[in-house]
């Protein structure tokens, strides 16, 4: 990290503010900065990065980041100050993944039951050492949109708010979500906290009109299912 950038407050820094609040909230500058990781003498990263985009908008007005993509075209030497033809390289290979990412089949996942619930989320819950409270969001057929990890450590009602719990599903337009989490113990019995957890959630979701389908608690080996055991009350 470059002495400029070093200055900048910790949260300001570009991949503390991705891994913070997640790339949608990043500039381009940000994002192309990750990419880079380094400054150069005198620049910081964000410099370069800015310098980069203003020498692709000269070239290509009104190209924007698209004009990024035709840095293959060029010779050996320097684009602009502190880009070199390894960081050239190391641009065009994060754009071409995220295309191919974008154009990439999506595998719709079904979850029409606890069992396939705790078939899906299992692998990278089961094994933990320390409790992780997830969001299953989906959509009006109960195909996954995605899943996002709430909270880590052991489950709090001032840790799992409502707030965390529904923002990703309201960004993501979700119509419905279920929620998981694991006991590191193998054993999935529901704990007090739990059931007041999921209550008070069940109650946010009715009031902003994102139905909780579930809550699936994630042992070694087996689960219990809220929705089956009769306990998903608000």
């Amino acid at each position: 990290m470059t002495a400029s950038l070093k200055r900048l407050p910790e949260a300001d820094r570009p991949r503390e503010r991705l891994l913070r609040l997640g790339p949608e909230q990043l500039s381009d500058v940000e994002l192309l900065a990750i990419l880079l990781g380094t400054g150069s003498r005198g620049q910081s990263v964000i410099e370069v990065a800015r310098d980069l985009l203003h020498h692709c908008e000269a070239k290509d007005p009104g190209g924007g980041l698209r004009a990024l993509l035709h840095l293959r075209d060029v010779d050996k030497k320097e684009l602009v100050k502190g880009l070199g033809p390894a960081k050239v390289c190391t641009i065009l290979a994060g754009l071409h993944l995220g295309l191919r990412a974008a154009a990439a089949p999506i595998r719709q996942v079904e979850l029409s039951n606890p069992r396939a619930v705790y078939e899906y989320l299992a692998p990278r819950l089961a094994h933990l050492t320390r409790e992780e409270f997830h969001v299953i969001l989906l959509t009006a057929k109960n195909h996954v949109i995605a899943v996002e990890c709430v909270s880590e450590g052991t489950l709090t009602a001032s840790l799992v708010h409502p707030r965390e719990v529904f923002k990703a599903a309201i960004r993501r337009s979700a119509h419905a979500v279920i929620l998981a989490h694991n006991h590191p113990s193998g054993d999935p019995t529901p704990s007090r906290e739990d059931r007041e957890i999921t209550r008070r959630l069940v109650q946010a979701g009715r009031v902003i009109g994102i139905e909780v389908l579930d809550h699936v608690v994630v042992g070694k080996g087996r689960y219990i299912s809220f929705r089956e055991r009769g306990l998903l009350t608000g």
